[in-house]
């Protein structure tokens, strides 16, 4: 296939690879669609968790497909979701495992966390790591 021209769309198939891949290494996994949707729905749980103004923020910085995958199905009147706890945080991305349930959720999602923070811009990082507080906060760490 030809190229477009455009770097972020001539690239952004290998940048999801790239991603997925960083996943599995880190959480060493080999299957790259559960890492699909541990992406995913980490994305959408950081999304919802934070305000409009910041979840748009940190979507800016995301790449072509990322940023539609994070996107997806957002409801920006509905946010921030309440309660905000890490059981909560955790529970909802846990439960898209209901098949193969993951086996620690706290490593996935901190796994996801750090792979945000090798990508995005460390300004950004603190601004929603800062953003949600308390034991939800730790695991930016």
């Amino acid at each position: 296939m030809k190229g477009t021209g455009h770097t972020a769309i001539d690239t952004a198939p290998q940048v999801v690879a790239e991603w997925l891949n960083l996943l599995c290494d880190d959480l060493q996994w080999r299957e790259k669609g559960r890492a699909y949707l541990l992406l995913t729905e980490t994305l959408h749980a950081l999304r919802d968790y934070l305000g409009v103004e910041e979840a748009a923020a940190l979507g800016a910085q995301l790449p072509l497909i990322i940023r539609g995958i994070y996107y997806a199905n957002w409801t920006p009147s509905k946010t921030p979701v309440h309660p905000r706890s890490k059981a909560d945080f955790l529970a909802r991305v846990g439960g898209a495992f209901s098949r193969d349930p993951l086996e620690n959720p706290e490593r996935a999602v901190a796994a996801v966390f750090d792979l945000l923070r090798r990508k995005v811009s460390m300004g950004e990082i603190d601004h929603v790591s800062n953003a949600m507080r308390g034991p939800l906060h730790a695991l930016w760490q």
